[in-house]
């Protein structure tokens, strides 16, 4: 069963050479697997995408949970592979579009109804033969992006049509992926490789938005303007990027996956894999 655990039960990793680690307004424990978060604001929850073990890709045993705003579990398994006619194997990043959560899987892009959990579309990415797809946001075209960190390239989908929309970079892979409607361009989280945040419009080329000081980023959110929230597995730590640096802000008790936002309470949520928690801080 799910449950809330406190800061002080939580296992810390060492913290030399990094921030010191930061105290969440709660740790929710249990999950298994975490690797995504996704707030819904027309809806005032979370969504936490779970790969769901330790077994083959393929294994149809990922789900996804449904909490509270404040953390509090509404629904473990909100949606869960190889129940009600769902597939579900390894889900990863998340995206919303009208009543659908789109979700990037090992095999697939799944479209859940964000209400009710029920499932309404596959894009089907076999015959891509997919390295490692990763995270998914939507453009300002109306297309959804995929990230494929695995094969270090980024997918279009328009219907259920696949493109290769940026094709193979030579500078590593690309995890965390988001659009900036100021900017007009997606930002990018590079991983492994690089201590820049990227930026990039489809059909131009990547560029360095700021450089930082961390590593290994993962997730990527827009908490202001020209302020951009990135997660660094490096060092364990929150970054903040600007247009011109990125700092570490906020010291993690482990290395964070692909963060959450929710604008109105300004509050971040992080997600550890290896940890089955997901921690809220509330950033000023």
């Amino acid at each position: 069963m799910l449950a809330l655990i406190s800061v002080s039960a939580c296992q810390r990793e060492p913290v030399s050479q990094r921030l010191p680690v930061a105290t969440p307004v709660i740790a929710i424990g249990g999950f298994d697997g975490p690797e995504a978060v996704k707030y819904d604001p027309a809806q005032d929850v979370w969504f936490v995408s779970n790969f769901g073990g330790e077994g083959a890709a393929l294994d149809d045993n990922g789900f996804i949970s449904r909490l509270k705003a404040d953390g509090t579990v509404d629904s473990l398994r909100f949606i869960s592979g190889g129940r009600g006619g769902v597939t579900l194997h390894m889900p990863r990043g998340m995206a919303l579009r009208g009543d659908t959560l789109w979700v990037a899987d090992a095999d697939a892009v799944r479209g859940f109804d964000r209400r009710t959990g029920a499932g309404l579309a596959v894009v089907d990415f076999t015959t891509q033969s997919p390295g490692f797809l990763n995270d998914v946001a939507y453009g300002g075209d109306g297309a959804l992006y995929v990230t494929d960190t695995g094969k270090r390239v980024i997918y279009r989908i328009m219907g259920n049509t696949i493109t290769v929309s940026l094709p193979e970079r030579s500078a590593g892979g690309l995890n965390g992926i988001t659009w900036d409607s100021a900017g007009n361009r997606f930002l990018l989280a590079p991983y492994p490789q690089g201590r820049s945040l990227l930026a990039w419009l489809p059909g131009g080329a990547v560029t360095d938005v700021s450089e930082g000081r961390g590593g290994r980023y993962d997730g990527v959110e827009i908490i202001g303007p020209d302020s951009f929230l990135v997660a660094s597995q490096n060092d364990s730590s929150l970054h903040l990027f600007s247009a011109t640096s990125g700092t570490p802000i906020l010291g993690l008790a482990g290395a964070p996956a692909d963060i959450g936002w929710d604008a109105r309470r300004r509050v971040v949520a992080v997600p550890y894999v290896n940890r089955d928690t997901v921690e809220l801080f509330r950033l000023p």
